[in-house]
């Protein structure tokens, strides 16, 4: 068989007479469900999967897949659906897994900080699972996405320039190969020299190489003492500018996310914040004792100074903070709600941080000259930022410019030394960029690892790398 002659799942197939044998009606075909499974939060055109499954097990994951491998019937994990570059479109057919009824905390160990959860287990649920032992995970990407998923993608979010992100955080694996064996990665060791890391394989694998099942993490305690800080700068270069000094000066700040003056514009405005211009904003969290918190408080506001900044508010109190991020999270929704009409179109890269600002400077008038409004929002502490195209997917001409300076903004970052993804990862819509950040070797090497792994390449086809 070539590699795109997959077996067609339909009523009275012997796939799907199988899948309803193991799991009832917890596999449906109906095409609303389909099509609600066959994308994510992106502008790509739903292309859903013939068949959803809804396991609760580990061992139901494997018999889905070694029923699929059997037949040689794509496979497509699904987590909260929050992907925003094409990760669970189904461009070859096949049997989506939808992984949110596996959602039990299944090990709490608070003399080792690490737990053990399903792969449909969201942050919000484990943290709030967490908080009376006095530990709390803190991958935060924003959306409230299933802790699979985050493995899946490498995910990080607002925390990572003080926590690191899903690579650094996850301790151990159960996935599901392709073939339907189970195996287990990592261990909770601290640390091991114990063969090849398949841990840090999967991890950011996409849903390609096997299906995460179940996620060994690493906890944190929760801090004595949080704040959060609010200022605003005359422009978007003394904004970074600041980042960087600040990061530079070794301040231990958790979290320092960026909202350009339109960003903060659309914010105000969706999220109804008070007391607030339009201005280039940063906005600041800080953990540590309270001496600690106070200190970094002050040494930020300090170098805000040098780079006029104003009307630093902070706030220890927990209403006030979640307030305020909240209405960070929701940027992306404020953005999109702008032209409802239209889908957005989230891209995100990363670059060293001594090249942040001439990197978000140089995005913003390009992308300003090519005569998109893009709002940007970044993870800033670590380099990493986004821009939000709004398009109208059955404009071609609309999608063929949007795509040009994209392009143009990831060829950018790598020119700067950075990455064409720092979060969303690659799906669908960033396959292409791969060979010129890493050279066609170690592009063909992780061709090599693929078909190693998943030799029918059943496995979420049509992503990552192209074959």
């Amino acid at each position: 068989m070539s590699k795109h002659a997959y077996a067609q799942v339909e009523s009275g197939s012997p796939v799907l007479d199988a899948l309803e044998e193991l799991l009832g009606e917890r596999v449906t075909t109906a095409m609303a469900v389909r099509e609600h499974h066959g994308r994510g939060e992106d502008y790509f055109k739903p292309v859903p999967s013939e068949a959803v499954c809804f396991p609760h097990t580990t061992e139901e994951v494997a018999e889905i897949v070694k029923i699929c491998a059997a037949h040689r019937v794509p496979v497509i994990p699904f987590g909260t659906g929050t992907s925003l570059e094409g990760h669970v479109t189904a461009p070859h057919g096949g049997i989506t897994i939808d992984l949110m009824q596996m959602n039990e905390v299944l090990e709490v160990h608070p003399e080792d900080l690490d737990c053990r959860v399903q792969a449909g287990v969201t942050r919000k649920q484990v943290n709030e699972y967490l908080r009376d032992t006095g530990m709390f995970f803190p991958i935060d990407p924003g959306a409230d996405a299933s802790l699979g998923g985050m493995a899946s993608t490498r995910a990080s979010g607002t925390n990572a320039v003080r926590y690191g992100t899903m690579k650094e955080n996850v301790l151990g694996l159960t996935v599901v190969t392709a073939d339907g064996k189970i195996i287990r990665t990592g261990g909770r060791a601290k640390k091991s020299a114990a063969g090849y890391d398949l841990t840090r394989i999967f991890v950011g694998s996409e849903g390609t190489l096997g299906v995460i099942t179940e996620v060994h993490l690493k906890l944190y305690g929760i801090p004595e003492k949080i704040a959060s800080a609010v200022c605003q700068y005359p422009s978007l270069g003394e904004a970074v500018d600041s980042v960087i000094l600040t990061i530079q000066a070794g301040v231990p700040v958790a979290r320092i996310e960026l909202l350009d003056a339109l960003m903060m514009e659309q914010t105000i405005a969706y999220s109804k914040l008070e007391g607030y211009e339009t201005k280039p904003t940063l906005f600041y969290e800080f953990h540590g004792t309270e001496a600690g918190v106070e200190e970094q408080a002050q040494l930020v506001r300090e170098i805000a100074d040098e780079f006029g900044g104003s009307a630093f508010q902070w706030t220890t109190s927990q209403e006030e903070r979640n307030k305020l991020w909240q209405a960070r999270h929701d940027a992306y929704y404020a953005g999109t709600s702008v032209e409802p009409t239209k889908l957005g179109m989230s891209t995100d890269v990363c670059v060293p941080i001594s090249r942040l600002a001439e990197c978000i400077l140089a995005t913003e008038q390009d992308t300003r000259a090519s005569g998109f409004d893009t709002p940007i929002v970044g993870h800033v502490g670590d380099g990493n930022f986004h821009v939000l195209f709004m398009l109208d997917p059955d404009d071609a001409d609309e999608v063929r410019r949007v795509k040009e300076c994209n392009q143009r903004i990831v060829e950018r970052a790598i020119a700067m030394g950075g990455t064409c993804t720092g979060e969303h990862g690659i799906g669908v819509g960033k396959m292409d960029y791969l060979p010129l950040e890493h050279g066609e070797d170690a592009v063909d090497l992780m061709r090599t690892l693929k078909r190693a792994y998943d030799p029918d390449n059943i496995m979420n086809p049509g992503k990552m790398v192209r074959l």
